[in-house]
């Protein structure tokens, strides 16, 4: 089950990506590569962090042509993407927790502490998205929107705890997915977000 939600969480984000270059006016290239920092870029990151070698998406090819097809798919299709918009939303989100999921089983498989299972989850939740805005100039969404990388860090310990408790992992990845999603889409919904911290220097000057 989390293979199929996976790809098709690398394929929403790859497109994320195709989107965000299309708004700098990116050519060809610049689409197909920023569609695939977006969507394996955060497991990449991950891995290299985790020391967790061969990079996974340099093992499974298939990953790479499915990110660049959506990417270049993306520019055909961009005029009718505003119909899509509310199913490329769920989309995102699936592919927010999927990746958070993942992200977890990799530390979990290397034996790395608590902490470290969590971080690496984040890690691979959002770094894709934060690669993605850097390399278009623009301040990360996913640090600065509605609640984004807060709920890659409840998914994370969501999972965790549940699982630590014995239970079942398909009801396990049922429980974070319902939950995950539940408040990503009420956080876009009602504009849900952290509190911002703004500072302008002059501002606190006698």
């Amino acid at each position: 089950m989390l293979l199929y939600v996976y790809l098709i969480a690398i394929t929403a984000e790859a497109m994320s990506g195709a989107l965000a270059a299309g708004r700098r006016n990116m050519d060809m290239f610049g689409v197909a590569f920023i569609a695939f920092i977006t969507a394996l870029g955060g497991g990449t990151v991950r891995d290299m962090l985790l020391g967790n070698y061969p990079v996974t998406w340099t093992q499974h090819p298939m990953y790479i042509h499915l990110t660049i097809s959506a990417g270049l798919l993306t520019m055909l299709v961009a005029r009718y993407m505003h119909r899509l918009h509310s199913i490329f939303l769920v989309l995102d989100g699936m592919g927010l927790i999927a990746f958070t999921v993942i992200g977890c089983n990799v530390a979990l498989q290397l034996d790395y502490s608590t902490t470290v299972v969590i971080m690496a989850g984040m890690t691979t939740g959002i770094f894709g998205g934060i690669l993605r805005d850097l390399l278009c100039n623009r301040t990360p969404m996913v640090l600065r929107k509605e609640l984004y990388a807060s709920v890659s860090l409840m998914v994370a310990i969501l999972y965790l705890s549940l699982r630590y408790l014995g239970v079942n992992e398909d009801v396990n990845l049922l429980a974070s997915f319902s939950f995950g999603l539940a408040v990503r889409l009420a956080a876009i919904r009602w504009s849900w977000s952290l509190p911002v911290f703004s500072y302008e220097p002059g501002r606190w000057k006698d």
